[in-house]
């Protein structure tokens, strides 16, 4: 007979009436459950905003001039809005401390869930609900803001018809995005405070595994950042109902001040996209190695050097907008130096594969893909931290390249190699490594030649944001190039849905605990973990990545481990 300690969480009923079925689940404040139940919910909304991708890079095919037309003129705000609010505020953003984070994090410092375990679950009902909101105020409403909701484009009125009743959708919009920030700061006090009460006995700081480490850094990003743009959102929301001008030029309001105020939030929400896969990278990278990760103390204090220096250059955003020449100079010299902190990261990186026996598995691969995807993010941005190249390639594809290098090749590639990273933890079962292989090949190789001609396409002017384009040969054939890449890409998604439906269905049960041979504490219990994580409280009394100490301890069964080395 199971005791409740021995539980999994699959069966697991965590104190609410409900002991089974759809409602068990939405009432459970079982970390380990919210972090699946954020995984399905994100993923749901990361293929439709998939899909919509897709038909925004179908519609460059041919220049509208041809005849060619699959989005309409004037839908064609709406289609990229759309896509980009949930990527951005559905997937990236929350991504990885949702589903991750909340998975792994108790496991990571020996705790037996949050430290609010209610708070929680609410996190998810203010996402699940900003998010349907957000979604049916695009899809109904056909607001065109841009996932950025700048004036004038968020002064703009379109309206709602829900219910017999009209709404204006922008100031839906607006309030649904006020309403996710609620879940982001919620969760983000909950990860700290977790972090400093609850970890285990001989848990110190410096003993945490380096993706707790991201998301403590993360956190203070959602708890300091995203109180200024739910302010922000919410005066828009109240110029557009009262005669008050805050950032409308047509009441007295300036929008460059709106400019400040969302990029105040959104650059450091730039490593909250980036910081958690970074963090995943660093747990796939050693395991893979079987190595001690290079410089695990710099890589610490880089997380948080980035979270830190990440809110003093905002404006380098704003390089066009008319600023003074000191303030220009600031702000790039600041955009330079927070390469350092990463740099640190990207070499730590590269010197822990250095003479190591790599295995090359399909979290590997995504992590190696991070890597290269990221780097190519980082050194673009350098272009565009320097106020001379800045001005030239301010609005066109090659910022769109930029950022989906940094967002898609590396922040998802991350939250990617970290599902399939710990889904044999996670689900109890191995997917198919064949499957998983292919879906990186294809991935990888959509991705880069979906978004390197938009590179060469920005240096030649292409406006973002355009329905169309010049007819003319050079533009038409990179846009089919980068079409036929997102082809592939797409082909790419859909395997992996496949990969890992298969898995869930009919993937071969774990016979390992620790399949990958990891040396972190989250790794030391059942597969799937019991109710409260662990049979009894861990006491930590090694380095997390000390390899040859795991060893002695597999070899002595104190600890669990695939293989003898």
């Amino acid at each position: 007979m199971e005791t409740a300690n021995s539980t999994n969480y699959f069966n697991s009923h965590t104190g609410t009436r409900w002991t089974s079925g759809f409602m068990s689940w939405i009432t459970s404040t079982d970390h380990k459950r919210i972090g699946v139940m954020y995984g399905f919910t994100m993923f749901a909304f990361f293929f439709l905003a998939v899909c919509i991708g897709f038909l925004i890079k179908l519609q460059k095919f041919y220049p509208a001039a041809s005849g060619w037309e699959i989005i309409p003129p004037e839908w064609y705000g709406s289609f990229f809005t759309l896509h980009s609010v949930i990527m951005i505020f559905l997937f990236i953003v929350p991504g990885a401390p949702a589903i991750l984070g909340n998975f792994f994090l108790p496991l990571q410092i020996g705790a037996k869930d949050v430290a609010f375990p209610r708070v929680n679950l609410l996190s998810y009902w203010l996402y699940l609900f900003g998010a349907m909101m957000a979604v049916v105020g695009i899809l109904l409403g056909g607001a065109d803001t841009g996932w950025t909701f700048t004036p004038p484009y968020s002064v703009t009125t379109r309206t709602i018809s829900l219910f017999g009743t009209e709404f204006d959708s922008v100031s839906w919009m607006l309030t649904a995005a006020f309403i996710l920030g609620w879940g982001t700061i919620l969760t983000g006090i909950n990860f700290i405070i977790t972090i400093h009460r609850m970890r285990t006995k001989g848990m110190s700081y410096f003993k945490m595994p380096l993706f707790s480490w991201s998301i403590y850094a993360a956190s203070w990003i959602q708890v300091l950042a995203t109180p200024v743009v739910g302010i922000s959102l919410l005066m828009i929301v109240l110029e557009r109902v009262m005669p008050v001008g805050f950032f409308d030029p047509n009441k007295g309001g300036d929008p460059i001040l709106f400019q400040h105020l969302f990029w105040i939030y959104s650059h450091p929400a730039v490593y909250v996209m980036i910081l958690p896969s970074m963090g995943l990278v660093s747990e796939i990278i050693p395991t893979n190695s079987q190595k001690p990760i290079f410089g695990y103390k710099s890589i610490a204090i880089a997380s948080c050097s980035i979270a830190g220096v990440g809110y003093l250059i905002w404006a380098h955003h704003m390089f066009a907008s008319g600023m003074s020449d000191i303030a220009s100079i600031i702000f790039s010299f600041l955009t330079f130096f927070v390469a350092i902190p990463t740099a640190i990261k990207v070499f730590n990186w590269i010197a822990t594969l250095y003479k190591a026996s790599i295995a090359l598995t399909p979290p590997m691969l995504f992590a190696l893909g991070f890597v290269f995807n990221f780097s190519i993010g980082g050194l673009t941005g350098m272009f565009l931290g320097s106020l001379s190249t800045d001005i030239h390639l301010h609005d066109t594809d090659f910022i769109v390249a930029h950022f989906h290098y940094t967002m898609f090749g590396g922040a998802a590639f991350g939250i990617i190699g970290g599902i399939f990273h710990y889904f044999p933890k996670m689900f109890g079962k191995m997917y198919s490594h064949k499957l998983a292989n292919a879906t990186f090949a294809l991935m990888f190789t959509g991705f880069n030649a979906l978004f390197i001609p938009m590179f060469v396409l920005g240096f030649y002017g292409m406006p973002r944001r355009y329905h169309t384009y010049p007819d003319i040969p050079l533009f038409t054939n990179l846009q089919q190039a980068s079409t036929i890449g997102s082809w592939i890409l797409v082909t790419g998604v859909v395997l992996m849905f496949i990969t890992w439906i298969h898995g869930l269905r009919k993937g071969q049960a774990s016979t390992e605990e620790n399949p990958w041979n990891s040396s972190t504490l989250e790794w030391q219990t059942a597969s799937p973990p019991t109710l409260y994580n662990f049979e009894e409280d861990p006491v930590v009394t090694r380095h997390p990545y000390d390899y040859e100490a795991f060893r002695a301890e597999v070899k002595a069964g104190t600890s669990k481990g695939a293989r003898d080395e």
